[in-house]
């Protein structure tokens, strides 16, 4: 097998639409017409609960892990880079899935478990600014943004292996996510970003990107069109 065949597979494994899935398995729902539509685990926990999102949530963090630590050791004749390229197939495989449309989740928890492989100390600091941010704010997005400055400062003090490839990796990556969150930065500049504890009943917005935030509320009372992020 070459290393194209496991990018290949890298991207199909990322692709793998875990929210889907469960909210049409379990639930008989198609969890883009709830919610944001966005198809990741901050939504599933909004409109399912802890009990779906965990899983899911969960998975979407080993579908990015799995590629970066296995593939290079299946294929040892491969250069570090690839490794880098396993990483942003499975990432851009979940933001871009084809089993749905091309339209999935944010990368969020699956660029965790992706760095988890490639730069294990770091990416825990990240989360830790993540966790700390999200706690005093209750904004969700305002977390991952924050996580995704951190994660290439962190690199910057705590240099890993292929550091001269790694970090420029990580500020590709962190300008992706300001992209993908770009509705919230401009709902964030207003003061509109929804905040966990509140409750919002609007309908799903086409041109912008889903919000990232807010409380589970049950399945059947939940108004379709509440916003938030994704996983």
């Amino acid at each position: 097998m070459t290393p194209v065949f496991y990018l290949l597979l890298a991207y199909v494994l990322g692709a793998t639409p875990t929210s889907f899935w469960v909210g049409r398995l379990v639930f008989g729902v198609d969890l883009r017409t709830r919610g944001s539509g966005n198809l990741g685990a901050t939504n599933t926990l909004r409109v399912f609960g802890w009990k779906a999102a965990l899983p899911v949530g969960l998975f979407d963090v080993f579908k990015g892990w799995l590629p970066v630590w296995l593939f290079p050791q299946v294929d040892q004749t491969a250069v570090w880079g690839w490794t880098l390229g396993y990483a942003a197939a499975t990432i851009l495989g979940h933001v871009f899935s084809f089993w749905v449309g091309f339209r999935g989740g944010k990368g969020i928890a699956t660029s965790a478990g992706a760095f988890l492989g490639l730069a294990f100390v770091p990416v825990l600091i990240a989360l830790a600014v993540w966790i700390a941010v999200v706690f005093t704010t209750r904004i969700v997005s305002l977390g991952s943004l924050s996580a995704a400055v951190a994660l290439p400062l962190s690199l910057l003090f705590l240099p890993q292996r292929g550091q001269e490839t790694l970090l420029p990796f990580t500020l590709v990556l962190a300008a992706f996510v300001f992209w993908s969150h770009r509705a919230n930065i401009k709902r964030l500049l207003r003061g509109e970003e929804n905040r966990f504890g509140s409750r919002k009943g609007t309908e799903p917005e086409e041109n912008e990107e889903e919000e990232e935030d807010g409380p589970p509320p049950s399945v059947r009372g939940r108004q379709p069109g509440e916003e938030d992020l994704q996983s």
